[in-house]
Formats: structure tokens, sequence, C-alpha cells
């Protein structure tokens, strides 16, 4: 393709024609334009789809109103600035996968605050999270529950639930009644032993959300905190720290180095104490922490406190006890003893932990748990 600079020969020339300089620009500026038709074969590069947001009218009623994903809704593929991430662990929900995004305003960033409180984001963030099976049944197919945004407005975080229809084509906004009290949706999936599961998955209410994302009487995120996020992800362009990513898109000022994180706690390589640790920090610690829904119980399970064994439980007397011969939170050696063990292998709702998120038995947890109490020889005084 051939195509003449007539800006270059305007600026060249301009003073030698004795033409006014409005009228020269504008003949250029023309003849720009119809000398530089494209040759045959050649595309045009159509900038990426642009996010819909108007924080003054979010939440919208359909999940595709934002433009977060590019192609079909159902796949989840992200456009531009709508940035993928990954806890080291992740909370149990009944065995559903996530896929979980980032997405701030042009020219706005998130502050580091500290390796166990969440980045601190700015007003328009939205956190977006995806909730599926891939292994719905009877033909292994995948099927998306729901998706659960977190949006930052002026006057705090807000809660936006959008339940996918049985086409996988759309998302609609829970409003009114529905997400005043919550519902479920029946699923059928198969689990990596293969066995087939048969559950009403549970959509949760506004006050539900708020109960788990309760801090100072405020709703908060939970997992994006930076010992969460200080690990790789397979990004499209390549795997690179997810904090760093956040960095180069302009989405993170700067972090430490010397970040103490979680880690992912099915990773057999990792000690015992750490993999249960950050497994109960995900799961549990955003209750068990002082000024939240469960700051009254003796327990506090974030990462950075649970190094002390008495916050983790180990010989402390339960709150709650469940008869007399199973007291303490974390009895050294006996799982059978352990309160917390119990907690953990009940479904009833009166008696399981955590009590929101969950109607099954997460056996891989409670495997871990087991183990690690188990693993401990030193008694009670």
């Amino acid at each position: 393709m051939f195509c003449v600079d007539w800006g270059i020969v305007y600026i060249r020339y301009s003073k030698n024609i004795s033409v006014k300089p409005k009228f020269i620009l504008f003949l250029f500026t023309f003849l720009s334009i119809i000398s530089c038709k494209p040759d045959e074969g050649y595309v045009e590069t159509q900038p990426e789809t642009a996010v819909n947001f108007n924080i003054n009218e979010v939440p919208y009623a359909k999940l595709s109103t934002y433009s977060f994903f590019k192609g079909e809704l159902k796949n989840l593929d992200p456009v531009a600035k709508v940035l993928p991430y990954e806890p080291s662990s992740s909370l149990f929900t009944d065995y559903a996968l996530k896929k979980r995004f980032v997405w701030m305003p042009a020219g706005t960033k998130a502050a580091y605050d500290g390796d166990d409180k969440s980045l601190n984001f700015p007003v328009g963030t939205v956190l977006i999270k995806s909730f599926y099976y891939n292994t719905v049944q009877p033909n292994n197919g995948t099927k998306i529950m729901e998706t659960r945004l977190m949006i930052k407005k002026s006057s705090g975080w807000t809660f936006a639930e959008y339940i996918w229809n049985d086409a996988q084509t759309e998302a609609t906004l829970v409003t009114g009644t529905d997400f005043t009290s919550g519902s479920t949706k029946a699923v059928s999936f198969k689990k990596d032993n293969g066995n087939v599961m048969d559950i009403d998955y549970r959509i949760p209410s506004e006050a539900e959300c708020f109960a788990c994302h309760k801090l100072n009487n405020q709703p908060v995120p939970i997992g994006v905190k930076p010992q969460n996020l200080n690990k790789t992800y397979g990004y499209s362009d390549g795997v690179k720290n997810q904090l760093q990513k956040m960095v180069n898109e302009g989405y993170l000022g700067s972090y430490p180095s010397n970040i103490v994180s979680t880690v992912d706690y099915h990773d057999t390589t990792k000690p015992l104490d750490i993999r249960l640790r950050s497994y109960l920090d995900i799961n549990c610690a955003h209750c068990h922490q002082d000024n939240a829904r469960c700051d009254y119980r003796a327990i506090r399970l974030n990462f950075s406190k649970t190094n002390i064994l008495a916050n983790l439980g180990v010989c402390v007397t339960a709150d709650e006890p469940v008869d007399a011969t199973i007291q303490k939170i974390i009895m050294p050696g006996n799982h059978n003893k352990s309160v917390m063990n119990y907690r953990l292998t009940s479904v009833a709702e009166s008696n399981r932990m955590p009590l929101l998120g969950r109607t099954v038995v997460h056996d891989e947890g409670v495997a871990l748990l087991q183990q690690y109490i188990n693993s401990l020889t030193q008694p009670c005084n």
C-alpha cells in the first residue's frame, strides 16, 4: 500500500503558496485520506471492545450489558483490561469451580495495605466471580450456575447476583424477594474420584453475602489479598506473577518483595501446617477475625495469626463444646475428639462450619485437617 504524507508536504510548502493556510490544511488532509486507500487483502484492526460501565446505573439487569466478555458470553473470554486472577487456595463452595476477574476504570489503581489485607481498590472497581461445574451429568457438560459481582461505589462495596439461564446465553440480575431470601438450583455432577453428587446448589441472599463479607460492619472482598495473589498465573501473553501483572496493567502501584504468602493447600510438597493454615485462611478467616461475624469466638484463623497454635485452636476449649468428650477445638493426635473436625464433617445447619457456602462435606479439606490433627504429638496440659 502506497501513501503520501501530505502533512509533510503541507509543512514544507505552505509558506510558498499564496493561499490561506486553513484551506491548504483542509486540502492536504483530504488528499491524505483519498491517497491511502488500503490494498486488496488489507484488514483494518478494530479496537478491543470496551467495558460498558456507568457507576450511577449499575448493577445492570443483564450480565452481558457490561461487555466484560467477548464472543459467546458463556466462554467468559475477557476483553482488554478485564484481568483474570486466582488465589493460592480457593474457597470451597460445594465443589463448584470458579473463574475470577477484576476490572478498574481507566486511570485508577489499587494500593497495597498489607499482606493480609485486601488491596485498597478505587471507586468503580468490579470484582467478577462465576461459579460453574464442568462434569454436569449425564454428558459431563459445563454449566455456569451464577456470577457474583462486587462493585465499589463511593459509599462502599455493593453486591450484584446474576443467575444463568439453562441455555447459558445470559445471566439475569437477582432482585426483590429472590435476593432477600436466596434460592437453590438442582445440579448433578461428577467428582474427581468418579462419584456422582446430586445437590441443591445454593444461590445466596444479600444478607448471606454480607454475613461472610462483613468486617467492621461494612462489606469487603475476601480473596484479593496480596498473600493470596502473590503467585504465578498463565495469562494469554505468558506466565507472570499476578501482582506484577496488575502493576504492568496499571491496576496496582507497587508491592513489597517479601510478602508472607499462603499456598495451594492441595500441594503436598508444602509443609502440612502451612497447607492447613492456608485452607483455614480462605475458608474460615473472614468470619474468625476481629470485628467480623465470629469475632466473639476464641480462635483467629487469618494466615498471619495461625503461626500461634492457640489462635488455631490447639488445646483451646471451644465456646460451644460438642459434648463432655469433645471440648477442645483441636485435640492433638485425635481428630475424633476435636470440635473443628466435628464442625467440618457435619452438614446440619446448626453444627456445620463454615455455616454458609456449603451443603456437603468437603472430603479433601476434612482429610487435610485430620492429617494435621493426628500429626500433633504434644498433649494439652
